[in-house]
């Protein structure tokens, strides 16, 4: 159960391709980018960037991605941002891959699902800027 009006969340579409990588180091990335996203973990080193910033040395790349994110700064205390949107594109069988940092959420789709995610989304009452 949610204790937020998804219907009042504003999403803003990214106009950007993204590709999600496993990198082998950090050396590569340009942290100044306006969109870079850095996952380490005891198994792997994860990297979402726009893909014309790409590292030339991965391990592994997934392009054609591109997204929205929710507009704003979400507090820690919301419950059920996430999930209807999961559940409206799921329904719709469209993976989503979401990156969330500590102001909101980005959430990424191919770029071939990417007008009927949107959508669909709009049909459930979301608003787009």
């Amino acid at each position: 159960m949610t204790n937020l009006d998804n219907s009042k969340l504003r999403l803003k579409v990214i106009n950007r391709e993204f590709s999600i990588c496993k990198i082998k180091n950090i050396n590569q990335v340009n942290l100044n980018d306006d969109f870079c996203f850095v996952g380490k973990t005891d198994e792997e080193l994860s990297l979402v960037c726009l893909s014309d910033m790409l590292p030339k040395d991965y391990i592994e790349c997934d392009p054609g991605w591109t997204g929205f994110r929710i507009q704003g700064i979400l507090d820690f205390s919301l419950v059920g941002v996430l999930s209807p949107i999961a559940k409206i594109l799921t329904e719709k069988q469209i993976g989503i891959f979401v990156v969330s940092t500590f102001n909101t959420d980005y959430i990424l789709v191919k770029n071939h699902n990417f007008l009927s995610s949107k959508k669909a989304l709009e049909e459930a009452g979301y608003k787009f800027e």
